[in-house]
């Protein structure tokens, strides 16, 4: 992962962490039930930057990866 994503990713995680601060406001429980995990109860704002978060991590690591090599065209000449 070059610094330039890394950088970007860091900089919208923190722009989402604005979203907490919004959310909590709203200090209710949100549940969480999943037959895989045990029941989660979380703020809303927690939650709803929590998976923000994991998603952006996820798409950064999944658009970061491959390889940059010569185009067939190229290599002809």
């Amino acid at each position: 992962m070059n610094f330039k994503l890394l950088f970007k990713t860091l900089f919208v995680i923190a722009a989402l962490a604005l979203l907490v601060v919004l959310g909590r406001s709203n200090p209710d429980e949100v549940a969480l039930k999943m037959p895989v995990l045990h029941p989660l109860k979380l703020e809303a704002g927690y939650m709803y930057y929590g998976f923000f978060a994991l998603g952006l991590l996820c798409g950064a690591v999944l658009m970061s990866g491959g390889k940059k090599g010569s185009s067939p065209a190229k290599a002809s000449k």
